[in-house]
């Protein structure tokens, strides 16, 4: 019975920690142009925003990215929510990030982090790995790594955090 009981808080204890929302960290990071800005100031208030963090190096990232723009269009006609990147590719490639975006025909914010430090302030380890930023500047939900169709997942959440 102690088991059971222990098992079910463990289980109450890690719903309530993953519920709770977290700060936008205040770090700065870059645009295309080079322009600084406040991670945190980089969202339009009042809208969901899903945000994709990868690299020029990392295949699963360019795939979830190149399947996400491909649905976007679609998906902002029926929830009305923000899409934007970040590559975490060092101050060495960031021409490259520059360049692959612009070929790749991104019309959404893409910005560098080019010293990890949002990596950091954000605690994730891989790429691809995509946060979805609620109405109110909140971080409501992480995932790492990307499968085909996951993409499909995330705008599920999206959906939800839209209608709240």
């Amino acid at each position: 019975m102690k088991k059971i009981i222990a098992g079910v808080t463990l289980v109450l204890l890690s719903f309530m920690s993953f519920a709770q929302s977290q700060e936008l960290p205040t770090t700065k990071v870059r645009d295309l142009n080079g322009k600084q800005i406040s991670f945190n100031e980089a969202f339009e208030k009042g809208k969901v925003t899903m945000v994709s963090f990868w690299a020029t190096w990392c295949i699963p990232c360019k795939q979830e990215i190149k399947n996400v723009k491909t649905k976007l269009e679609g998906w902002q006609k029926e929830t009305d929510f923000n899409y934007m990147t970040v590559s975490i590719d060092d101050s060495r490639a960031t021409a490259m990030v520059k360049t692959y975006a612009k070929s790749q025909g991104w019309a959404f914010p893409t910005y560098t982090d080019p010293n990890s430090d949002l990596k950091r302030a954000l605690n994730f380890q891989n790429v691809p790995f995509t946060i979805i930023v609620d109405k109110n500047g909140k971080i409501v939900y992480q995932h790492s790594g990307y499968e085909e169709g996951g993409e499909d997942e995330l705008y599920d959440k999206i959906k939800t955090f839209a209608k709240k």
